[in-house]
């Protein structure tokens, strides 16, 4: 779920990059899958608070599985199975039966991810419990799908569908992939951007509190899906300003009222949705403490630049080699500088950012150009040499050597 702050991930390295690269925190299976009871339609008309362990785990939206069938699905949990390791505990790959939903041979049926818990793992009973709670009532798109649990012994295991292009922070940070499009970026902002907006605006309305680029999970065509609801918390009806002290996301993604105060609301959501969206035009992570001084922060380093058309190309992905459109960037940018205000009250809310974003998408914007050349004002240097974006562009945050992905 969400709280195993700053934990490490191991990847076995037997793993093709299509395939066990991809899993930073609960990986998934195609967004095709059907499951029984599961309504086609966006809803949380049905969330209740509070509800009973029993009425949880009574949902006729997921399917309690036995410790037997997940142990069969997954190949006994045998190595090779495995897609990634973090705090919590382990992701293996495994294959249920499109229709009964038991086990099948390997290749076959449905591909699925099943998050097997720590007994003295960062998340508990209380954090595995809440995200059978939400992802077993809401219905969304942009929201992934929970298959089923299991709740045996001491064994705590979800299983998800499984999302083939892992997660947006591999894809941000990690040395391998193509790099993301701009098309791409404002695609994946879009779908996340629906994901928050549905939440926050359900009758049961619930602040995600754990909103970061690991927990962004992308489909075979980019779709993003929001994943980890082990920290969600649902708000009164009507209630736009619903306080909680939990712990939240990690460093560099916590907004200032939650690190001054521990206070929480939607429009603490808007601020970790704005370090993301940073963090798309920029390819830098929120938190780089190998920099130093105000390099840091991503934050703090690009907050200047973000109102200036004549400057933002200093922030922008030198992988992206200028191929982006200078006024739908710097929209962008207009954007995560809103999200990122001090003042909670002066953010905007996420149907508002969602209907800007999804303007940056419209025919007329797209046909103002994706391609620039080296003569475009917003690429030049301050002392307007020819010299391309890749040449003038201060280098992106260093890429692990390594390859890195998180499952939480």
């Amino acid at each position: 779920m969400g709280n195993c702050l700053g934990s490490s991930t191991r990847i076995d390295a037997t793993h093709s990059t299509s395939e066990a690269s991809k899993f930073p925190s609960g990986s998934l299976a195609p967004s095709s899958i059907s499951v029984p009871s599961h309504s086609s339609k966006s809803s949380v008309h049905s969330l209740p608070t509070p509800r009973s362990e029993a009425e949880i785990l009574s949902s006729p939206n997921v399917k309690p599985f036995s410790f037997n069938e997940l142990r069969n699905a997954t190949r006994n949990f045998r190595p090779d199975s495995l897609l990634g390791e973090g705090g919590f505990g382990y992701v293996f790959k495994g294959w249920i039966d499109e229709n009964t939903l038991a086990a099948a041979r390997p290749g076959s049926g449905l591909v699925i991810a099943v998050k097997k818990l720590k007994p003295e793992g960062f998340q508990g009973h209380k954090e595995w419990l809440t995200e059978v709670n939400y992802l077993g009532q809401l219905h969304h798109s942009n929201l992934v799908k929970l298959i089923g649990y299991c709740s045996e012994g001491d064994n705590r295991l979800l299983v998800y569908e499984f999302m083939p292009k892992g997660s947006l922070e591999n894809h941000l940070f990690r040395r391998g992939p193509q790099p993301l499009t701009w098309a791409t970026r404002i695609k994946v902002a879009i779908g996340a951007a629906k994901g928050l907006s549905f939440l926050h605006e359900a009758k049961h309305q619930v602040i995600y509190r754990d909103f970061k680029a690991s927990n962004i999970l992308l489909d075979g065509e980019f779709n993003a899906k929001l994943s980890d609801f082990g920290l969600a918390k649902a708000g009164p009806t009507g209630d736009k300003t619903h306080v909680s002290t939990q712990v939240i996301g990690t460093q560099g993604y916590a907004a200032p009222e939650y690190v001054a105060t521990g206070r929480l609301t939607t429009k603490s959501d808007v601020y970790s949705f704005g370090v993301v969206l940073l963090e798309l035009l920029s390819g830098r992570r929120a938190v780089e403490e190998e920099k130093v001084g105000v390099e840091q922060n991503l934050v703090d380093w690009a907050k200047p630049y973000l109102g200036d058309k004549r400057r933002l190309f200093r922030i922008m992905d030198t992988k992206l080699e200028g191929q982006y459109p200078k006024k739908a960037a710097y929209t962008a940018a207009t954007i995560a500088l809103q999200c990122l205000s001090r003042e909670p009250k002066l953010r905007p809310n996420m149907t508002t950012v969602l209907s800007q974003l999804e303007e940056l998408q419209s025919p007329k914007t797209a046909s103002r150009g994706e391609n620039r050349t080296s003569f475009d004002p917003v690429y030049m240097s301050p002392l307007k040499h020819r010299n391309t974006a890749r040449n003038v562009t201060p280098s992106a945050s260093p890429l692990p050597s390594y390859l890195r992905s998180r499952v939480k």
